[in-house]
């Protein structure tokens, strides 16, 4: 089942995430309409090869506009030649950012696949989506909703109040023109009780609306102080969470909608009482409530609007290399980053000339030696109407960059007991409003940043990011790592486990986290309330390894991304299982039953282990870790296929039969393998087939002291090179052999040891650390690789 496929049967809880993250940028309906096609591209590596985003693109806008020409509705028709205008538009003079954008839709859809596929979510992802928090925003919602029909009403008492004046006025300067000899007449008099009448009226309606005004003021105080304010502050903690792989961000257009109804009741609330301002120059009086009361009610009401829309100044994309969506937060010198900020209230008048300044490190603490960085580039920009969020306003800053300033003294910064990874750096944004009489000085920035000059400091600075992030909401604790909390394990093991639905598109089970909690923790009967060191995280070596736990477990992660994402998205990966665990699993399995996990022993390895009986016992047996080297020319999948086993004597035969717990080997992986060579061609294909050799049985058949050595210069093969036609036919070597030396050089005549742990199975390259499969000694590993390629095998097939 391709992917949006399986994206269309989720819930709707899980669609409203996708919706979040297709819109202008790459709208749905090309989702939808190039779903096969999009699939099948690898947009990934196009996000950072100019020439194949390329390619990419035009054979993109090919297919869009092939299905224009086939689409039967007019109106389906026309809204894909309108969507492919505006990609042609938006994306000519850059086709890596389109290879970006759609990388990361497909990863979102994977992670939210991932995420609706697991039977428990965890605590964090759990406080995001409760119906409590549902019940709180149905709660504002009807706030909003009430103070905005206040609002309206106090509008038509307001005119009501108006045209009471204008009455009282009129009748006031209409008896102020009678004659002087008719004011002490009866009728006179009558007129001015009338008049006296509408004035006490019009004295009540003042104090009536005045007190409302103050009821609903009162009532927007208390609604952004109780409600919006913690909407906002709760946006941006989920803000933290997406940035580390948790669930897609979303519910900024609703907070938007909050903050600019709250604006707009109050920008009439002012109006309301510029209006009565206006009526005190006509009508005052002894006493009159509006003089005494507006003042206040003003600067309320500014200082309220001044609040919010300082407040409504947020980052909406947080600083981010294009070259890694996934990795935001981390910034290297000299590459170009993107970000972005956005203004929630929709303002009703401004000339939109907002200038929105960068400044990094702005906030920097003071007497904290650090490395500096400035931007070259163009920091300042225009924000501009965003038609996608509803006409707010919002800027997009795609081009900054950073460079290290140079010390005085010549030396680099970061002398102090901090690595380069646990620096935490900030990038500010200002700008100035001028709107109705009031100045204010907007002003926010992006959460705390790590800044690498190499990107072999990527993994712990994602590390840090992830830290950071999971333990504290605080957006300016620039000094975290002088002395970083410790994590529960409940919470680390949850962001673990986005780590791999967020990258590979399928989180961690139970029995996957609790492998890991052994590695990291030592067996415990319970993890939850165990607490995790950062120093222990990240920093201290796993004992009897040369690597951190962070380190082992990252380099993990990017071999799966970058070689083993299908099967692993299927599941077929067990993964994280301890030895003594696969060896219960296997036990009493059918012969050529295996499973794959990841190295202990190997940074970034993958190894699999079947089950054999002999004797009526069961024996295990493994072999060396493939990693990113191998697995480069030679899929898992096809090594799976393809694998044999050599032994003397015995034709050379695949052993994996079954995947746990019993599935047969083509069924999991077949869909995987790579397709048959093509016959047509005039070459002779080459197969790599991935080989063990049986050493156990070899050395059961000869002493290493019996093996003789053939030197390349009397191999015939070697010695044909550049050999005439005439001597090549009279050559013997072809027909007799090779000449063989008795002893091979430098052959250690010392007995050969072998671990037992896995007994006879081995690799030509002896492990660089302690590792479950048996390593070989020096001398046997130099005349195997210089004798016997123990994972390429030439296979002629004819292809006449």
């Amino acid at each position: 089942m391709s992917q949006w496929k399986q994206i269309q049967q989720l819930d709707m809880k899980f669609l409203e995430q996708v919706d979040y993250f297709y819109d202008d940028n790459f709208p749905m309906e090309l989702r939808q309409v190039l779903a096969n096609w999009i699939e099948s591209q690898d947009w990934e590596t196009a996000t950072n090869h100019e020439a194949m985003a390329t390619v990419l693109f035009n054979n993109f806008l090919i297919q869009l506009e092939r299905q224009c020409t086939q689409e039967q509705n007019f109106l389906h028709r026309h809204n894909l030649k309108r969507i492919f205008h505006q990609i042609q538009l938006r994306y000519k003079a850059n086709p890596q950012h389109l290879s970006a954008v759609i990388s990361n839709c497909l990863r979102e859809e994977r992670r939210i696949i991932s995420a609706a596929s697991m039977q428990e979510q965890g605590p964090l992802e759990k406080s995001m989506q409760n119906s409590a928090a549902l019940e709180k925003q149905k709660n504002l919602d009807n706030r909003v909703a009430v103070i905005r029909s206040s609002v309206q009403l106090l509008d038509q008492a307001v005119k009501h109040l108006e045209d009471m004046q204008d009455d009282f006025d009129f009748r006031y300067k209409t008896l102020q023109l009678r004659d002087p000899v008719e004011r002490n007449s009866q009728n006179m008099k009558q007129e001015v009780m009338a008049l006296q009448e509408i004035l006490n009226r019009l004295d009540y309606k003042r104090k009536e609306i005045l007190s409302k005004m103050a009821d609903v003021i009162k009532e927007i105080d208390a609604l952004v102080a109780s409600q919006l304010m913690p909407e906002l502050q709760e946006w941006k903690r989920r803000q933290q969470i997406a940035c580390i792989g948790g669930p897609v961000l979303t519910g900024l257009d609703q907070l938007q909608n909050w903050f600019t109804m709250t604006a707009q009741s109050l920008f009439q609330i002012k109006r309301q009482l510029d209006k009565l301002d206006e009526l005190i120059v006509k009508v005052t009086y002894e006493s009159d409530p509006i003089p005494l009361q507006r003042p206040q009610m003003e600067e309320q009401v500014k200082y309220l609007i001044y609040h919010l829309i300082k407040s409504s100044f947020v980052v909406e994309k947080q600083p981010c290399m294009p070259t890694h969506p996934q990795k935001p937060l981390i910034i290297k010198t000299q590459v170009q980053f993107t970000t972005k900020v956005r203004l929630l209230v929709k303002l009703p008048e401004v000339d939109y000339q907002l200038k929105v300044k960068t400044t990094f490190d702005k906030d920097l603490p003071s007497g904290k030696v650090t490395r500096q960085f400035f931007i070259p580039t163009n920091n300042t920009k225009v924000m501009d109407v965003e038609e996608s969020s509803n006409g707010c306003l919002s800027v997009e800053f795609r081009h900054l960059q950073l460079k290290e300033k140079k010390c005085m003294s010549g030396a680099k910064g970061n002398e102090g007991p901090l690595t380069v990874t646990e620096e935490l750096h900030s990038l500010s944004f200002e700008a100035m409003l001028c709107l109705q009489g009031l100045d204010i000085d907007l002003e926010t920035c992006s959460l705390p940043l790590v800044v690498i000059s190499n990107v072999s400091q990527l993994p712990a600075g994602w590390a840090s990011v992830m830290w950071y992030n999971l333990l504290t909401d605080e957006p300016k604790n620039l000094a975290f790592f002088s002395n970083p909390p410790r994590a529960s394990w409940s919470q680390l093991s949850e962001v673990l486990s986005w780590q791999f639905s967020s990258f590979a598109g399928r989180g961690l089970n139970k029995e996957q986290l609790s492998m890991l909690g052994d590695k990291l923790l030592g067996q415990h009967a319970s993890y939850n309330d165990c607490q995790v060191s950062w120093s222990k995280f990240c920093k201290e070596n796993i004992p009897g390894k040369s690597f951190s736990f962070w380190l082992w477990l990252d380099s993990i992660l990017e071999l799966i991304k970058k070689h083993l994402l299908p099967v692993w998205i299927d599941g077929y990966i067990m993964g994280f299982v301890s030895k003594e665990m696969e060896r219960a699993l296997l036990k009493d399995r059918e012969p050529g039953t295996f499973l794959l996990r990841f190295s202990e022993s190997h940074l970034g390895g993958i190894t699999f282990t079947w089950v054999e009986q002999e004797n009526g016992e069961a024996k295990f047996i493994s072999v060396e870790p493939y990693t990113k080297n191998r697995l480069s020319a030679l899929p898992i999948a096809d090594i799976i296929r393809d694998y044999k086993v050599i032994a003397d004597g015995i034709v050379p035969e695949n052993p994996l039969k079954f995947l746990y717990p019993d599935i047969p080997k083509d069924e999991a992986f077949g869909k995987h393998y790579n397709s048959q060579p093509n016959r047509v061609c005039p070459y002779i294909p080459t197969i790599l087939i991935p080989i063990s050799l049986k050493i156990a049985e070899i050395q059961g058949t000869a002493k290493v002291q019996q093996w003789m050595f053939n030197n390349t210069i009397m191999n015939p093969a070697d010695a044909s090179r550049g050999m005439k036609d005439d001597d090549f036919v009279t050559s013997c070597k072809w027909i007799t052999g090779p000449e063989f030396s008795e002893e091979w050089p430098g052959l250690d005549s010392s007995p050969q040891v072998f671990s037992d742990d896995y007994p006879g199975v081995i690799s030509t390259t002896p492990p660089p650390c302690s590792s479950p499969e048996p390593p070989l000694s020096p001398e046997m590993s130099h005349m195997l690789s210089e004798h016997i390629s123990a994972y390429e095998i030439e296979s002629v097939m004819s292809s006449l």
